[in-house]
């Protein structure tokens, strides 16, 4: 599960325990280490004798590969970790996003640990700490008295690139590092900085491990696991937490006193923190643990779509991060979280439960859930000024054979791709108002037309006029998509005045639009028309159809909301309303007529696509209607599940990438059911999206088709059951792939209210 709040980057925790995925310094990295990083327990007992310390890791569980996911890789340096030195059983995982529950097992006292990064909806602010906050609750089972000792160790990360392999201490960018002690209000904590670093580098920032104990033992600067694990196992063997003295350092005494000294060019330091505890036979205790970072400078460090710019040379461009803005490093955070932790939590599980308490039975409440850890990721960032920025994903095993594993996929705020994402809107408004705010204010040409990627920093020139990538030309869909999302942005809460603001620029658009591809107002789109599929879809098609259709009537209901005629854009619907359901429906599902002359290359043809109503999805979550007849819009839906979905890929062949396989169910985007598939057909027809299966189920929920509903649920979450692949991670071009925010949806048709936030009736 990832550890991290809105644009904050951070870590994941493993079901095994271990911390790993380590992305703090503002770039994707799935497979980021930071190797001397774990937590450890030392358990002792008078009579009968025992004194035993252990890694709180169980070892890995041997699997078999899935394609494209490295979820399931354990960092080698884990491995060595629990070879040499005794893990623990087993562990029970218990996941509600964002909390984390592990229960260890083969212990002699009974251990849970609660992770929890806070999660307030409508709370940007307190939903983006850069933290990962740990509370271990410790039971002694036993009839004797027993003394634990709770350990928590990290590497100080400062200066690391975030991307090259750490081997030990040793990683670029490391040098200067130190590991102070601090007491204060409570808590002891290491605050690890880097003297050497250019304070604009990349890698410049600060680090903070803490634990609730301002008696704590530290080990504050190390380099192998066996010195920290030997100094746990050398405390006293009995302390009565109650009597101990703060002290500014311990270290084994027979070792030689510890050097607060900066690391070597290269290299850098571990640090440990420990509290006691001593419990009663039946009694339980907790000790918290946090870990904070603050690394500020952000910048743009992906490879940009559009033509080469040579004139820009090695300029780096600074984007910043919005959280660094409202806290001045991270000991500032760390004492914020302290102060404020049981609210933090609170406040977090009172949103939690009210998915838990809902009419949502408990597989829906767990991967609906997961929906933010999306936003969460590094696929989305907020820059210093406040705005927010999302890539398709994170670079990572889905991507290592196109584009590397390492950063954001398909740069930036891509339209089409985020047509499908509601979460964001429904749990942060504001957030996606921001990029609407990008759309109009940065991204629009001068002609009206929209690119579907801006260029950061937006002081940059836009893709005006060049070729873009994924499509090459601005994507139609998003343009469509981006009428309909002003609108949802209305309806959550923009107000007015914002509608009005940008009520001139949605008209540019979709006169862009209509003179382009229907210039006789005829209501149907015709001509090249460039889609998410990273290809241009031709003739007449459902997919752009029914997203012009819905654009069309939310175009309409903005315009009374602005006090301007809607009568152009009802006229307009009614006219391309008939016509696509005249020429698309074949008395089972809609179909795509080209025009004479046009190419049948990467076009479906009688072909049945699985988002063939995507516009009419879109419509039940804004309220707008019905865009084609309901019996044909329901019979539509019944042929796309019966067509389909199908379970058992073995043997199936996949043109491109392998989301679903071996005895998987799976709703491929487009399949032929009477015959006639293209020689070259559209673009990744063979594939299974969890964007586009959500599309569907939420709407067959709409039209009341459960079954079918479920039937596509049900084999998204097998998938994703934490088996062969993570339930906080859907892939598609790259991890964590925000096109599967879609599943949001899911929680509005559940609801029986669509398009309504349940927390703001």
């Amino acid at each position: 599960m990832p550890v991290g709040g809105i644009g904050t980057g951070g870590f994941a925790i493993g079901a095994d325990g271990g911390l790993r995925q380590w992305q703090l310094q503002n770039v994707g990295n799935h497979r980021g280490e930071l190797p001397g990083t774990f937590f450890a327990l030392r358990v002792s007992q008078i009579e009968p004798p025992l004194d035993r310390t252990f890694v709180l890791q169980a070892p890995a569980e041997p699997g078999t590969p899935t394609p494209l996911v490295n979820d399931d890789l354990v960092p080698d340096w884990q491995r060595e970790l629990l070879a040499s030195h005794p893990g623990v059983e087993s562990t029970t995982f218990r996941g509600l996003y964002p909390f984390a529950e592990i229960d260890y097992q083969g212990l002699p006292v009974d251990v849970r640990l609660t992770a929890v990064n806070p999660l307030i909806p409508l709370d940007v602010a307190r939903s983006s700490l850069p933290v990962g906050m740990f509370t271990f609750t410790v039971t002694n089972p036993s009839d004797v008295d027993a003394h634990v000792w709770l350990g928590a160790a990290m590497q100080n990360p400062v200066g690391h690139d975030g991307t090259t392999p750490i081997d030990g201490v040793t990683g670029r960018g490391y040098g200067g590092n130190t590991n102070r002690v601090r007491r204060e209000n409570g808590w002891t904590s290491l605050v690890m900085d880097n003297h050497a670093i250019d304070p604009l580098a990349p890698g410049a920032g600060q680090a903070v491990l803490a634990i609730d104990s301002v008696s704590a033992a530290t080990l504050p600067q190390w380099q192998h696991a066996d010195e920290f694990l030997g100094f746990l196992g050398s405390r006293a063997f009995y302390v009565d937490s109650s009597t101990v003295v703060p002290h500014g350092f311990d270290y084994q005494p027979s070792g030689p006193a510890p050097t607060f000294e900066p690391s070597g060019p290269g290299r850098t330091w571990n640090g440990g923190v420990a509290a006691v505890l001593d419990l009663k036979p039946g009694e339980t205790g907790t000790v918290r643990v946090l870990l904070a970072w603050h690394f500020p400078n952000r910048y743009a460090n992906f490879v940009q779509f559009g033509p080469p710019n040579p004139q820009w040379g090695p300029t780096r461009f600074w984007l910043g991060n919005a959280y660094a803005q409202r806290h001045a490093d991270a000991v500032s955070v760390a004492a914020d979280v302290a102060s404020s932790w049981e609210s933090l939590v609170a406040d977090t599980r009172a949103w939690t439960s009210v998915l838990a308490e809902s009419d949502l039975d408990d597989e829906a409440v767990e991967h609906l859930a997961a929906q933010a850890a999306i936003l969460r990721s590094p696929s989305c960032f907020v820059t210093a000024d406040g705005a927010f920025f999302g890539f398709e994903g994170v670079l990572g095993a889905s991507t290592v054979m196109w584009t590397g594993d390492v950063g954001g996929s398909c740069p930036l705020n891509c339209t089409h791709v985020w047509n499908y994402a509601q979460a964001v809107a429904r749990l942060f408004p504001q957030l996606e108002r921001s990029m609407r705010q990008t759309e109009y204010d940065v991204m629009q040409a001068p002609e009206g037309y929209l690119p579907h990627r801006v260029i950061s920093p937006t002081y940059l020139p836009q893709l005006w006029d060049k070729p873009i990538g994924g499509p090459v030309e601005p994507a139609l869909d998003g343009m469509l998509g981006s009428v309909l999302k002003t609108y949802r942005e209305v309806r959550n809460g923009a107000g007015l005045d914002w509608l009005q603001q940008y009520w001139p620029s949605v008209q540019r658009l979709l006169a862009y639009v209509r003179d382009r591809w229907d210039p006789s107002s005829t209501g149907v789109l015709r001509g090249v028309q460039p889609s998410t599929h990273d290809i241009d879809l031709c003739g007449v098609n459902s997919f752009m159809g029914t997203l012009w259709l819905a654009a069309l009537r939310a175009a309409a209901a903005m315009a009374e909301l602005t006090g301007s005629s809607r009568e152009e854009f009802d006229e307009l619907f009614e006219r391309g309303s008939s016509a696509y359901d005249k020429l698309l429906f074949n008395g089972s599902y809609y179909v795509q007529v080209l025009d004479e002359g046009e190419s049948t290359d990467y076009q479906w043809l009688h072909g049945c696509l699985a988002d063939q109503l995507i516009g009419q999805w879109w419509a039940h979550q804004l309220d707008l209607g019905y865009l084609l007849p309901r019996d044909h819009v329901v019979s539509a839906l019944r042929s796309v599940v019966a067509f389909n979905l199908r379970t058992g890929f073995d043997g199936f062949d996949h043109i491109y990438r392998v989301f679903a396989d071996r005895d998987d169910t799976g709703l491929l985007m487009c399949t032929w059911p009477s015959g006639g598939r293209p020689a070259v057909p559209t673009r990744y027809c063979d594939e299974v999206w969890t964007g586009s299966e959500y599309q569907v189920a939420a709407h067959c929920l709409w039209e009341g088709l459960d079954d079918e509903a479920y039937a596509i649920l049900r084999g998204v979450w097998a998938r994703y059951d934490g088996r062969r692949r993570n339930p906080y991670n859907e892939i598609e071009c790259g991890d964590h792939y925000v096109r599967a925010m879609a599943g949001w949806s899911v929680v509005d048709a559940l609801s029986s209210r669509p398009g309504t936030w349940p927390l703001l009736t």
